[in-house]
């Protein structure tokens, strides 16, 4: 009975989903926004070509997407014949736009320029090489994310991209929603994807003819190992500790589900340690802070599924966020912000999972959806943005939102996206920076 209630929440089978026809409705929730003024932006195009148009389209979405400027439109008369100083002095004369961008061909090259308007220096300037697309599109959400850092000092989160399950297979997807692609997998169905913090590896769950052991994999070649004496019981939600070299994940059996670490190095990794004691009861879904000296968890000791915390070494085990009886059920997916200030998670409201943070210091918690359905959140490398799974358009969906502002934004249209895993930022060439 005890896998059989495992399965059932590693497979995240809710009853019924309801469509929403609202889109905002009760996203604001426990939001505190202050409406103030945001640098706005323009992209200019100058020149013509795939690479530039390409180039310039993206980097328009990613900057939108950043939540941190608001775009408006270059006041350009003629793209092919202004220079870059031309729509410069334009847009400081009719003060359209506090930062500009400016995109075009050079020498072969597709160049981005990001100007400050009022001071007259530039802020960014990149070459871009091979930006053909889609194989450049990495260089392009780069140089997006270099430009967000210099005009606000916070780099954006274009050059990620987001691991989901769908049919029971591993899929990934740039952060705007484009690139999606299949990532072969050791089994079918695959669980609970997990990236390292160096954006090669990736740790999940695989049924396989053998069991449901935890598989280590490298991205670029494929290559597989499974943790050691995971091939025997049902072993789910690996999560890696910021420095790359421990991994925690949950191993079920008939006498309860508890938490285990592993010393991880590439793709190898050594004997488990256990690190809670279940006796009938289930402990779950780890989650590491951002100094890795912390674990959060989901735990039914207490009968009611609820959010523990403990020590990486599995002592000083505490609730951080109780069952609020008579108001909400079980609590699931905890997931520690990059700066360890909120853990999120999905809690029953009336029937439905919604979406909630909790303060790590101070405990308050906050509801942050109240519509449809909405579950499993995993942070943004910049600890702004939430990807969550949500029923809202009639079939299971990526969403992004912006905690600051509360913007929400689809990411797929795919049907029966699940378990998001957000990666580092990566470079360029696909690496973390």
């Amino acid at each position: 009975m005890r896998i059989a209630v495992l399965l059932a929440a590693a497979f995240l089978l809710p009853p019924g989903l309801a469509a929403q026809d609202t889109l905002q409705g009760g996203v604001r929730i426990g939001i505190t926004y202050t409406p103030g003024r945001r640098a706005a932006l323009a992209v200019a195009r100058i020149g013509a070509g795939a690479a530039v148009d390409g180039a310039d389209a993206i980097i328009q979405r990613d900057l939108d997407q950043s939540d941190r400027f608001d775009l408006v439109r270059a006041p350009v008369q003629d793209r092919r014949d202004t220079t870059a100083a031309a729509v410069l002095a334009r847009v400081a004369g009719s003060r359209a736009a506090d930062v500009l961008v400016v995109v075009e061909p050079m020498g072969g090259r597709t160049v981005v320029t990001a100007w400050d308007v009022a001071r007259n220096t530039v802020l960014h300037r990149q070459e871009l090489a091979d930006v053909e697309l889609p194989a450049g599109r990495r260089r392009v959400h780069a140089a997006a994310d270099a430009i967000a850092g210099a005009a606000t000092g916070q780099p954006g989160t274009a050059a990620t991209q987001i691991l989901f399950v769908r049919a029971g297979g591993l899929m990934r997807v740039d952060a705007d929603g484009q690139g999606r692609a299949e990532v072969r997998a050791a089994g079918n169905p695959a669980l609970s994807p997990a990236w390292a913090p160096d954006g090669r590896r990736i740790a999940y769950t695989a049924f396989v003819r053998s069991g449901q052991p935890i598989v280590l994999q490298d991205l670029a070649s494929g290559r597989r190992t499974i943790v050691p004496t995971t091939e025997t019981a049902l072993n789910i939600t690996p999560a890696f500790a910021p420095d790359g070299r421990r991994l925690a994940f949950a191993r079920g059996t008939e006498a309860g589900t508890d938490i285990y670490l592993s010393e991880v190095s590439g793709l190898e990794a050594g004997p488990p340690q256990r690190l809670t004691v279940g006796r009938f009861a289930d402990n779950l879904s780890p989650a590491w802070s951002h100094d890795g000296t912390r674990i959060a968890f989901i735990s039914t000791r207490a009968r009611t599924p609820q959010l523990y915390v403990m020590a990486a070494d599995g002592t000083g085990q505490e609730v951080l966020a109780r069952f609020d009886y008579g108001a909400t059920g079980t609590t699931s997916a905890p997931s520690w912000s990059p700066d360890g200030q909120f853990i999120a998670f999905h809690r029953e409201v009336d029937g439905a999972p919604q979406l909630f943070v909790v303060d790590v210091a101070t405990r308050a918690v906050r509801q942050l959806t109240g519509s449809g359905r909405n579950e499993d959140p995993a942070w943004a490398p910049d600890s702004r943005h939430l990807v969550f799974v949500s029923s809202r358009t009639g079939t299971r969906e990526l969403w992004v939102l912006d905690l600051e502002t509360g913007r929400l934004r689809q990411l797929t249209a795919v049907g029966g996206a699940r378990l998001p895993a957000w990666s580092p930022r990566l470079s360029a060439e696909g690496t973390p920076e």
